[in-house]
């Protein structure tokens, strides 16, 4: 069992509830088996024990325990409960979603900061916090409560969010969520380690280290990578020229933003332009 795995989803769009129930099990009662089922399936247990696999991992989920299980994987009994079992369940949908270790964000997906990480496996400090929420969930009248049911969800997503967060929020962490934020705040200016260093009062040596174990990249390279999506929202939104554009996200001469950026999406800046407009 590895606790370690966050499901990543990229927003917006924000996750679209489905449905919600509670289920009671009893000993011997095994949970359904789904393939390509298309919607998340998050389950908090209440009392008792489930017994659950996805594709070649398994768990034995005790009261305040949850599982993320997968719109597109395999999900599938390990074996009977061994007692009488209650749980709740969410079924929402996601359409850009990922799944990551919690040490080592890719290159590729920090630069947008709008982005809701849910444990794949977490035992609650709170359960109770969990229950509430899914007992208003419950209580809502079908079909005319669109708007709580989306808010209900986003809370219930939030705390598991928030219990994960709390877990890993290091000093380090911590240093390098600082880091992180001097570097978006000032990314049209020119920020060396040095200049980093002297700002949060640190080593350059231990800021690298930090960023490298939370964002998997060294501070410049986060830099360049946000000043590129910085670019892409410019390009898109914007009439201004390529001079321009590399000029207002940090870059100085505009023929190296523009090998950055081909190297980056593929195709130059310009091509991308007209891609998006199309």
């Amino acid at each position: 069992m590895n606790e370690n795995n966050l499901v990543i989803m990229q927003t917006p769009p924000l996750p679209y509830y489905w449905e919600s129930g509670r289920s009671e099990f009893r000993i011997g009662d095994r949970h359904p088996n789904r393939r390509n089922f298309g919607l998340f399936d998050l389950i908090i247990v209440a009392e008792g024990g489930l017994f659950i696999g996805e594709n070649g991992q398994e768990w034995s989920l005790r009261k305040g325990d949850t599982i993320l299980l997968l719109p597109d994987g395999e999900h599938y009994s390990v074996k009977p409960c061994e007692q009488n079992t209650i749980f709740y369940w969410v079924h929402f949908e996601h359409t850009a979603w990922r799944t990551h270790a919690k040490d080592g964000a890719s290159a590729t997906s920090f630069a947008n900061p709008h982005v809701i990480r849910i444990p794949k496996h977490i035992t609650l400090a709170d359960p109770e916090s969990a229950f509430k929420l899914m007992r208003e969930l419950l209580n809502l009248t079908v079909g005319d409560s669109f708007w709580e049911e989306q808010r209900l969800l986003a809370r219930l997503l939030a705390l598991l969010e928030g219990e994960s967060l709390n877990r890993t929020h290091t000093p380090a962490t911590r240093l390098a969520e600082k880091a992180a934020f001097y570097l978006q705040q000032n990314f049209r200016e020119d920020i060396t380690n040095e200049i980093l260093a002297e700002e949060l009062h640190f080593h350059p040596n231990y800021i690298v280290r930090c960023m490298k174990k939370k964002y998997g990249m060294t501070p410049s390279h986060y830099l360049l990578e946000f000043r590129l999506e910085q670019a892409k929202k410019l390009l898109i939104s914007s009439e201004w020229s390529i001079e321009r554009v590399a000029e207002e996200v940090g870059f100085r001469y505009a023929p190296y933003f523009s090998a950055c950026f081909k190297r980056r999406e593929g195709v130059s800046p310009l091509r991308y332009r007209k891609s998006v407009q199309q």
